[in-house]
C-alpha cells in the first residue's frame, strides 16, 4: 500500500479560532490539529497564529485570545507547510466543517498552497448516529455523551472533544455511514449545517417555489425553480466563501416547497410569495417597482384630484409606469377626451405641462366629483380581461391566471374536464393575489408568446396615444374553445 492510501484511511481532525465569521474578511489566530486512524491519536499540533489584524471584543470575550497573546505567534504563512503536510491525504475532519474548511484553505491559497480534501462533518455524523436529539452543537453533544471538554472555544479544546466525539460515533457506526459520507461527492458535504439531509431527498424534480426557513420557521428565502430538487442543491454547490452567502447557509434549517404547473406559475408565486414574507435575503424583486403611478385623492374641501407622483411600497394607484412621460400621456388624455378639470391635475416634476392651464372659478363640487369618479371607472373597464389556459401539475389539471380590467387577479389550477359558465365562475376556481407591476409584465410576455393559451372575456381597445403600460397586440390572439361558456 502506498503512503497516500495509508493516509487516506487517517483523519485530520481539525478546529480552528478566528477573528471573526468569513474566511474572506477574517483571519485564523489558533489552530489544533489531532491525526486519528479512526481508533487512536497519532500525532498533535496546536499553536497560536499572528492574524494580522485587530482581535475584535466580541471574540476575545468568546474566545480569550487577545492581542497581545498572538502578537509573538507565527504568521500562516510561516505555519502554513506544516498545516499543509498534516492535512494532505488525510480526510478533513470538524465539527461544522465548512467553516474550518474554507479558512484553511483560503488561507493555505494565499500562501501558495493548493489544497482541498474530502471532508466529514461530526455534526451530520452525530445526526445520523444519534437522531432525535434537541442540539448538535460541541457543547451540548459533549454534555448529552459525558465527554469531557475543557478550554471550551479555544482550538485546542474543541479539537480534541471533536476527536473524542469522532472515536465514539465510529464505534456506534455498525453500518459504516461514515463511509458513504466520505465519498468525493457525498450530499453531506455540501449541505448547510443544520439541514437535515432527508428534507433535501424528498424534494420533487418539478417547477416549482421553494422556501429556506430559519431555525424558528421563519422565511428567510423565496425561490422559483423548473427543477426544484436541482435548483436547491445549486444554492449548497461551490466554494463561495463570501460573507454573506456564509451568513445564508448557516441560517438554512429547513425547506419548504410547492409544486406548480409551469414555470411561468412558478414565476408568479415566487414574487407574490417575496411580497407577502418580504424574506431577508431575497434582493432582486423587493427593488423591481415601477417609479411612477397616477393617484387620486380628495383634498379638504372634498374635490377629487388625479396626481402623478413616486410609488412607494404598498401604495394603491390607478395605474403604474416606468416613465413618467407616460403618466403624463394619460393625464393630459383625461383632460382632454374626459373633460377633467385641469385645476385639480398634478403633473408631478413636469411643472412645465401646467404653465398653460388657467384657473378658473371652482366647479360644481359633486358633478366634479363625479366625472373624475366616471373617468377611472371607464379607464379601467377598457383594459381586458382575459384568462391564460397551461398545462397544470398533473394530468387532470389546467393551470389558470386571470387577469381582470388589466389588473392581475389570481392564479390556480382547474379540473381538465371542467366545464365553467363565464368568468366569474372561473376567476372562483383560483386563489386572489395583489398584482404588482412585475407580475403583469410576466403575464403580458407569455400571453404575446403563447397567444393560443388566452382566452379573452372582454375585447377593448386602450385609448389611442397613451403608453401606460407596455402592451401586445390583441388583435393577434385568437380566442379558443377550451372553455365551455353557457
Amino acid at each position: 500500500m502506498s503512503v497516500n492510501q495509508s493516509k487516506r484511511q487517517e483523519f485530520a481532525i481539525v478546529d480552528i479560532e478566528t477573528t471573526g465569521g468569513h474566511a474572506k474578511s477574517s483571519r485564523i489566530t489558533e489552530v489544533a490539529i489531532i491525526i486519528h486512524d479512526g481508533n487512536q491519536v497519532l500525532e498533535r499540533c496546536e499553536t497560536l497564529v499572528n492574524p494580522g489584524k485587530e482581535i475584535p471584543n466580541s471574540i476575545f470575550a468568546l474566545t480569550r485570545i487577545d492581542n497581545d497573546m498572538v502578537k509573538d505567534a507565527p504568521l500562516f504563512d510561516q505555519v502554513a507547510e506544516h498545516i499543509y503536510g498534516m492535512r494532505k491525504d488525510r480526510i478533513f475532519v470538524a465539527h461544522n466543517v465548512n467553516f474550518d474548511y474554507s479558512f484553511i484553505r483560503f488561507q493555505l491559497q494565499e500562501s501558495g498552497f493548493e489544497w482541498s480534501a474530502i471532508k466529514l462533518c461530526t455534526v451530520r455524523y452525530a445526526r445520523k448516529i444519534k437522531p432525535g436529539l434537541l442540539s448538535y452543537s460541541l457543547g451540548r453533544l459533549c454534555d448529552y455523551l459525558d465527554i469531557p471538554i475543557e478550554n471550551r472555544h479555544r482550538a485546542g479544546g474543541d479539537a480534541d472533544a471533536t476527536a473524542i466525539l469522532f472515536a465514539y460515533l465510529k464505534v456506534l457506526d455498525t453500518e459504516q455511514v461514515f463511509q458513504d459520507m466520505i465519498k468525493h461527492k457525498a450530499l453531506d458535504q455540501r449541505f448547510p449545517p443544520h439541514l437535515n439531509p432527508l428534507e433535501y431527498e424528498q424534494l420533487p424534480n418539478d417547477p416549482g417555489v421553494y422556501y429556506f426557513h430559519d431555525k424558528a420557521g421563519k422565511v428567510i428565502y423565496v425561490g422559483k425553480a423548473v427543477n426544484i430538487k436541482k435548483r436547491v442543491l445549486s444554492h449548497f454547490t461551490g466554494n463561495n466563501i463570501q460573507a454573506q452567502r456564509q451568513h445564508f447557509l448557516k441560517e438554512i434549517h429547513h425547506i419548504s416547497y410547492k409544486c406548480c404547473g409551469t414555470e411561468l406559475m412558478s414565476l408568479l408565486l415566487e414574487c407574490a410569495e417575496i411580497k407577502k414574507f418580504w424574506p431577508k435575503y431575497n434582493r432582486a424583486l423587493k427593488r423591481y417597482e415601477p417609479k411612477f403611478g397616477l393617484f387620486s385623492y380628495e383634498d379638504q374641501n372634498g374635490y377629487l384630484h388625479l396626481a402623478i407622483g413616486k410609488t412607494t411600497r404598498g401604495q394603491a394607484c390607478i395605474q403604474l409606469f416606468q416613465r413618467e412621460y407616460d403618466a403624463i400621456q394619460l393625464l393630459q388624455s383625461f383632460i382632454q377626451h374626459d373633460a377633467i378639470n385641469p385645476q385639480f391635475c398634478q403633473f408631478g416634476h413636469a411643472s412645465w405641462s401646467t404653465k398653460s392651464i388657467k384657473k378658473t372659478e371652482l366647479p360644481d363640487r359633486d358633478l366634479h366629483n363625479t366625472r373624475v369618479e366616471r373617468c377611472i371607472e371607464d379607464w379601467l373597464k377598457q383594459q381586458p380581461s382575459y384568462v391564460l389556459i397551461d398545462k397544470g401539475r398533473n394530468s387532470d389539471e389546467k393551470s389558470c391566471i386571470v387577469i381582470e380590467n388589466g389588473i392581475f387577479y389570481g392564479m390556480g389550477y382547474m379540473d381538465q374536464y371542467g366545464q365553467y359558465s363565464g368568468f366569474e365562475d372561473i376567476k372562483g376556481q383560483v386563489k386572489r393575489y395583489q398584482s404588482n407591476h412585475y407580475m403583469m409584465e410576466l403575464v403580458k410576455m407569455a400571453a404575446e408568446r403563447h397567444p393560443a393559451k388566452v382566452h379573452f372575456l372582454t375585447k377593448s381597445k386602450i385609448l389611442p396615444d397613451v403608453a401606460a403600460e407596455p402592451t401586445f397586440s390583441y388583435e393577434k390572439l385568437t380566442p379558443n374553445s377550451l372553455f365551455n361558456f353557457y
